[in-house]
């Protein structure tokens, strides 16, 4: 039996797997698609919040990716350039369904904290993990966008301008009033209980 290190060794890299896949090697798309696709699922998943929809766009993803593997040069990582794949392939969705419009607040005071102790999500209690992924949700799509490329995910607001299509200002006021509002959905939700 070989080594843990030279099982390592024998698998192919993501380069070498999406190389071989833009020569039309269809196994190493599908060891792509094994290593990755609950991830982009993951990511589709945080930024819809319906599972349908995630379904669907992590495979119009992996179509996209499909179609457009051989523009894949190794200049970044792999992953780094499926996630920003999916995060494109996601926006896509949003303009297209015209989303619902956004409401705004006139209260100018920025939150630095939504709820005490979420500054770190895997110490937090379950409970609140549940409210703030509910909050999360009942968030209008691109104040969604924005505060998961934003908060969770830990894009730079220049990013996610380039990402959105949006100014950079569009940028942290979406992001200024999704924190607005979480904190809203999140007092009802505790008023409510």
């Amino acid at each position: 039996m070989g080594s843990v290190k030279d099982i390592a060794k024998s698998q192919p890299t993501d380069y070498e797997l999406a190389q071989r896949s833009a020569g039309g090697d269809l196994s190493s798309f599908e060891e792509l698609y094994r290593r990755h696709f609950r991830r982009v699922y993951a990511l589709c998943l945080r930024m819809t919040s319906n599972p349908e929809e995630a379904e669907d766009l992590t495979q119009e993803t992996f179509i996209q990716l499909f179609n457009k593997i051989g523009s894949f040069r190794g200049e970044s990582a792999f992953t780094t350039w499926l996630h920003r794949m999916t995060v494109n392939q996601v926006l896509m969705h949003f303009r297209r369904r015209k989303s619902r419009p956004e409401y705004t607040s006139a209260d100018d005071e920025t939150p630095d904290q939504i709820v005490r102790g979420t500054e770190n999500q895997n110490r937090m209690p379950v409970v609140d993990r549940i409210s703030l992924e509910n909050a999360i949700s009942k968030l209008a799509p691109g104040y969604r966008s924005v505060f998961v490329l934003h908060d969770v995910e830990g894009h730079e607001h220049n990013e996610i301008a380039q990402m959105l299509g949006i100014s950079e200002g569009t940028s942290k006021s979406q992001l200024h009033k999704a924190r607005l509002k979480l904190r809203d959905l999140i007092r009802q939700q505790a008023a409510a209980h």
